[in-house]
Formats: structure tokens, C-alpha cells, sequence
């Protein structure tokens, strides 16, 4: 068994050989999961959930990261706070639906009544001692990114999300998240570690043999490919889709809508990715025909045809913008096989179902995507438990970004397990 900061796990990280996949212990080790929880999950930001989640004051969501029991809830301000979902007496949890909506927060327990800034108002029996001012909630650092909620468990959390804040803002806010609702949400339980999820999405080397229903929006060339094997007509396609996205992301910049490719996947603590990318066909949506699935657009585009904006977040997040609908996904570990991925497609708020748009065509192309790559992960999950298993070689021009993602994973558990260990010592 590996102590989490043994040497067992520092001789793992410190061997890590570049360009491939990590050793098998980061994906089946349940003491290197409690390693990623405590370096990863309770020290970085967190993407949670959109601030339509909790829409009104009032409206509450629950999230659990590791033993975390974290609440959000929007106040009377309008304003979306965060606190440990933990009561001040004994410690019960406050509030158990993972979606629901309050007055007050009032543990079952005892009856400690806490309002939505947290403070405690009422605690019966505690004497004339007792101060209420010295009991309320716990907060947790909360921030939004133009609509995207993001948490941190540190008690100081990372300094250079308000850099990643202020360059990805101008990207997101033409979309105007904060005008939208949730049209569906859908979550997966993946077979596999995290990690095995994030790297699935951080390359499209497996998409044309296994996702029939993205490949039909996005372009083959959008994420890579191996040029030394290009023949006379794919070549000329490649040439014209790097044409197309030179001169697509000139329009779209003309028009005020930032679209070049900002990349800092490794190279910041909080790293992130996004770029604004054309799409195949009518080039309007996440559709399988194409075209705009929302009759009601988002924001004021010039076009229909705004392409597709992936945004990327470390550790846990990916989302989609379109003109006329956002798709965002969340992935949150359970255990060191199993990782929750959350799915919400988000249309204008004053979109009505079944007239401005048919939820079955709005939903079908990720749906489809997420089964695939749940069952990818599975398979990876049960290869990495082999004893056969062992690190395997990145592609240089399609797994660039999966590389770019170990790195910088490496890169954190090495730099928080060094720090706990001068700290110790």
C-alpha cells in the first residue's frame, strides 16, 4: 500500500517519464486518490456549476468534493455565496437535496437556523454565554466567471485566477450565461479515475472512430493531426480548414468577439485553454444537422454562424458556447475508479421548450459523445489494473494537450507533497 507521502509516491512522480501515460498506481491507487483530493481538488479552483443552477434568492445546490459537503445558495443581493454544508453545534449536514430552494437554513437536528449571508440567528438552550455571532457558516472562497462558478477549499486559494479571469472574460461574455437556463442536466458515473476522464478530453485522436455524432459539427483537423501522413487531398482539406479558421477568427475579432487561441494549460496554476473554432457544415451548433438548435440566440452575434468556443479549465472542466446554446461539464472524483461527469445544456431564459427548441435534438450529439467516452475510460480503467499495463506513448501532433495535462498534474502534487514536507520537517 502507498502512503501518500511516501517515497513510494514521490519515486512515482519524480520517474515520470514525459510523453506518456502515467504509471498505473495514479489511476488505481486509493491512497494516490486521497493525494489528489488533498493537493488537487481542496487547493485549486473548482468548476461547480452555472450561476442559473441557483437562479433566484434562495436556490440552493449541493456538491460533495472528497469528505467536502459544500453548499451554494444565492442571496437576497443576488449575490451566490458558498459555505460548508456543516452545521456549527454537532456538525450534521444542513442542507440534503442536492438541488432545492430555502428562507433560512435550517439544520433538522437541532433546529440552528442560519440566514443566506450564514450567520447564525437562531440557536435555542445554548445559555447567556453563548455568542451566535462566533457560530455561523464556514465560508468557501467562491468566484464567477461571467456565469461559471468556481470554488476553492484552501484557505488561500490560487492568486492567478483573477489573471485567467480578466483574459477569458471578453471570451465568454458575448455568450451572456448569466441570461440563460438550464434546459437539461445529466450526470454520468464513468468507471474510471479522473484523470483517465480529463485525458479523454483533452484529445480528439479517438473521435472519428468513436464519436459518429461530434465529428459531424466539428472539423477532423480542429485538434490535430500527423501531417507526414497526409496524402495530396487531405492535405489540400487540412490547408483549407487552417484557412478557414485564419480567416473565420479575423471576422469574428472584426465583429469584437475574441476567438485566438489562448493556451496556459501548464504554465499556470489555474490553467486553461480556449480557442473559438469554426464549425463544419451550416457551422451553427453542437446539432447533427448543424444548424442553431435554440431558435432564440444568445447575446448579440452578427451571425448565426459563430463557430463553437471551447473553453478548458484544470483540473475538472471543459464547455462548449455556441450562438445559441452553452454546453459545460464538470468532472468530480468519487473514488479512484469512479468520477462523476456532470452535463448542462443552458438556451436563452426566455426559451420555451418544444417551441424554441426540441430538447431531444438539443441534447443528442453530447449525449451520444458522453456514452462513448464513458465506456473509453472504462476500458482504460480495467487496462491500467493489468499487471500487463505500463506507460504508453503520447502522439506528438494529437496528444499534445493530454501531455500538457499530466504536466501539469505532475507539476502540483510535486510542488504541494515538497511543501508538506518541509512543513514537516
Amino acid at each position: 500500500m502507498l502512503d501518500r507521502t511516501s517515497t513510494s509516491l514521490n519515486a512515482l512522480l519524480r520517474r515520470r517519464q514525459p510523453g506518456h501515460s502515467l504509471e498505473a498506481p495514479f489511476y488505481t491507487s486509493p491512497e494516490i486518490f486521497a493525494a489528489d483530493i488533498e493537493a488537487i481538488f481542496e487547493r485549486h479552483w473548482i468548476f461547480v456549476g452555472t450561476e442559473p443552477d441557483v437562479a433566484e434568492p434562495g436556490d440552493a445546490m449541493t456538491v460533495d468534493i472528497g469528505a467536502n459537503a459544500i453548499l451554494l445558495v444565492r442571496d437576497d443581493d443576488m449575490a451566490v455565496r458558498a459555505f460548508h454544508n456543516v452545521c456549527r453545534h454537532r456538525g450534521a449536514r444542513l442542507v440534503h437535496d442536492e438541488k432545492t430552494t430555502v428562507g433560512n437554513l435550517v439544520c433538522r437536528y437541532h433546529s440552528w437556523t442560519y440566514n443566506l449571508d450564514g450567520d447564525l440567528i437562531h440557536a435555542e438552550h445554548m445559555g447567556g454565554d453563548f455568542n451566535p455571532k462566533c457560530h455561523g457558516l464556514k465560508p468557501v472562497h467562491v468566484r464567477s466567471l461571467e456565469g461559471l462558478i468556481f470554488i476553492c477549499l484552501a484557505d488561500e486559494p490560487p492568486e492567478d485566477f483573477a489573471e485567467m479571469a480578466a483574459a477569458m472574460g471578453p471570451y465568454i461574455a458575448p455568450h451572456n450565461v448569466r441570461d440563460t437556463k438550464i434546459a437539461f442536466q445529466s450526470d454520468i458515473i464513468e468507471e474510471g479515475n479522473w484523470k483517465l476522464v480529463m485525458e479523454n478530453n483533452r484529445e480528439c485522436y479517438h473521435c472519428g472512430a468513436n464519436h459518429p455524432e461530434l465529428t459531424v459539427p466539428l472539423f477532423a483537423h480542429g485538434f490535430g493531426f500527423a501531417p507526414e501522413e497526409l496524402d495530396e487531398a487531405e492535405r489540400a482539406e487540412a490547408d483549407r480548414y487552417a484557412a478557414l479558421v485564419r480567416a473565420s477568427h479575423a471576422e469574428w475579432e472584426a465583429g469584437g468577439i475574441p476567438s485566438r487561441m489562448l493556451e496556459h494549460l501548464d504554465d499556470m496554476v489555474s490553467g486553461y485553454r480556449t480557442e473559438r473554432l469554426p464549425l463544419d457544415g451550416d457551422g451553427e451548433s453542437h446539432t447533427m444537422d448543424t444548424k442553431a438548435a435554440c431558435r432564440l440566440p444568445l447575446g448579440r452575434f452578427a451571425s448565426a454562424k459563430m463557430g463553437g468556443l471551447h473553453y478548458w479549465t484544470q483540473p475538472n472542466s471543459w464547455h462548449h458556447f455556441m450562438g445559441d446554446h452553452i454546453v459545460t461539464f464538470s468532472a468530480i472524483p468519487l473514488s479512484a475508479g469512479q468520477t462523476r461527469v456532470r452535463t448542462t445544456w443552458l438556451v436563452h431564459k426566455d426559451a420555451v421548450e418544444g417551441v424554441d427548441y426540441d430538447l431531444a435534438n438539443l441534447v443528442e450529439v453530447w449525449t451520444a459523445t458522453n456514452a462513448q467516452d464513458a465506456e473509453l475510460v472504462g476500458f482504460c480503467q480495467k487496462g491500467a489494473q493489468s499487471r500487463a499495463y505500463e506507460p504508453g506513448p503520447y502522439s506528438p501532433h494529437t496528444e499534445m494537450l493530454v501531455e500538457k495535462f499530466c504536466r501539469w498534474y505532475i507539476d502540483r502534487m510535486s510542488e504541494h507533497f515538497d511543501v508538506a514536507r518541509a512543513a514537516a520537517a
